[in-house]
């Protein structure tokens, strides 16, 4: 049912019941201010009439039955419009307009009452009568007049109101909702054909003054952008998943095809000497250790693609700093690691993903940044500057030949004598992307060793557009021999 019909039809039922209501409420009121009226003029009468009966009840009482007929006479002149009628110990006498014998009076009333006599309604008064010798009882009867005219008449007109107004009011209200609803069905017309699967077609921001269907107009745009939004994160991580197997199961082979062979010359000479045995199983854990670390660089280039900004928040990269070369020192012990930070500068970024970045700038001094005694010599800095915070490692190894710099970040370079997987710096690059920041490779501060440098913002900023640190690198072989500060 469309909502201009629920509008009338609920409208075509409602008034209706007011209308009763209020009739009823008039009826009440009217019925009270007449019986005011008449309950006024009954008491009048009964203050009047008092001792006209008292004599005639006193006259009856004696036994002088003209004087009774005389005062009988005037308490029936004396009630005019009213009937009378007086109850004595040994008489009656009534006159005037009345209920019939049959109808049951009260021997005394506050103030008037109606009584019936059939059809009809009568207001009555009683008042008791007391003298010095006699006692007896005054009705004082009037005609009820709210029940025999004017009541029906409004309670009949209140009826024929309700009757008329329930289809008038229900058709007026139908059409008054058609034109009100006429800015809800223009916004459907425009809803209707839009498919978001399909169609980049959405609402336009028209406004249209009615409050409520503009409410409406924005919340439609807002989930169709919710609805864009997550579609395009899911098409991305569908992207990255595709990616992360594809690129998993392309550099895995080379591995897993070594240790095949290395399985096999163990299966098909049990009694390979000693030596040799050692040789393949070294070869073996060397080649397991790559495809771990290899799955693990992975999954964290995975989890930087498809983190969400809600995951960010103020970080304090000394802080970060400081666990990072704690962890290094304990799997290093033979280095030298000095960490120069001040403490108190905060970044808008992802703990996880900076501490991800130190960590790998770390295991890259640590193993490439050697110098020529085997010695590993390692500065991590920590800078504030105006509007970034500036994040050194310096090493003294050979260094990164100014031709190589710039492709040492991509995904699956490796140096010629790297175990690694060649996603180290990759990860590097991406959680500084992330960060709305950068990173470069230079010379030491002295001339020899290298030194990464990292830029971070010190107010963030949203997460970038695209996030594709995995996609397309499936396809091709990116296993490049680079210098030793390549990982």
């Amino acid at each position: 049912m469309r909502l201009s019909a629920r509008i009338g039809l609920a409208v075509g039922c409602t008034v209706p019941l007011l209308v009763l209501a209020s009739g009823w409420l008039l009826l009440q009121l009217v019925t009270r201010d007449l019986h005011r009226t008449e309950d006024q003029h009954l008491r009048q009468r009964a203050a009047a009439l008092a001792p006209d009966a008292r004599s005639l009840l006193r006259a009856s009482a004696n036994g002088r039955p003209k004087v009774a007929d005389t005062r009988e006479r005037e308490l029936f002149s004396a009630a005019l419009d009213v009937g009378v009628r007086v109850a004595g110990p040994d008489a009656d006498f009534s006159g005037g307009p009345q209920p019939g014998p049959s109808v049951n009076l009260p021997a005394r009333t506050a103030g008037p009452v109606t009584v019936h006599d059939g059809a009809r309604g009568w207001r009555v008064l009683a008042r008791p009568v007391r003298g010095t010798t006699v006692t007896g009882t005054l009705w004082v009867f009037s005609p009820d007049t709210a029940d025999r005219a004017q009541i029906p008449l409004v309670r009949r007109r209140v009826i024929l109101t309700a009757v008329l107004a329930a289809p008038l009011s229900g058709l007026l209200a139908w059409g008054v909702a058609t034109g009100a609803s006429a800015p809800l069905r223009r916004l459907t017309r425009r809803t209707a054909g839009l498919d978001p699967r399909v169609s980049s077609a959405r609402p336009d921001d028209r406004r249209t003054g009615v409050t409520e269907v503009d409410e409406l107009s924005a919340t439609v745009r807002t989930v169709l952008a919710r609805y864009d939004e997550q579609a395009a994160r899911t098409g991305e991580a569908l992207d990255t998943a595709r990616s992360f197997s594809s690129a998993a199961a392309h550099e895995l082979r080379t591995p897993l095809m070594s240790m095949g062979t290395n399985l096999d010359i163990l299966a098909g000479h049990p009694d390979l000497p000693a030596p040799d045995r050692t040789e393949v199983l070294c070869d073996l854990r060397r080649e397991h250790a790559r495809m771990l670390g290899l799955l693990v660089m992975l999954r964290e280039l995975g989890r930087g693609d498809l983190v969400e900004a809600e995951a960010f928040r103020r970080v304090d990269p000394a802080d970060v700093a400081d666990a990072a070369v704690a962890e290094a020192r304990r799997r290093a012990p033979d280095a030298v690691i000095t960490l120069d930070a001040a403490p108190g500068t905060t970044v808008h970024g992802w703990e996880p993903g900076l501490r991800l970045l130190l960590d790998n700038l770390l295991g890259n001094a640590l193993v490439h940044g050697r110098d020529a005694r085997g010695r590993a010599w390692v500065r991590v800095g920590v800078t504030p500057a105006a509007d970034h915070v500036l994040i050194t490692v310096d090493d003294h190894g050979p260094g990164v030949p100014p031709d190589a710099r710039g492709r040492i970040f991509e995904r699956f370079r490796r140096g010629p004598d790297s175990a690694g997987s060649g996603l180290g710096l990759t990860l590097v690059a991406q959680q500084a992307a992330l960060h709305r920041g950068g990173v470069t490779v230079t010379d030491g501060p002295d001339g020899a060793g290298a030194r990464f440098e990292v830029r971070l913002p010190s107010g963030g900023g949203g997460l970038p557009d695209r996030r594709d640190w995995l996609i397309g690198t499936a396809g091709a072989n990116r296993s490049q021999s680079f210098p030793k500060d390549a990982p």
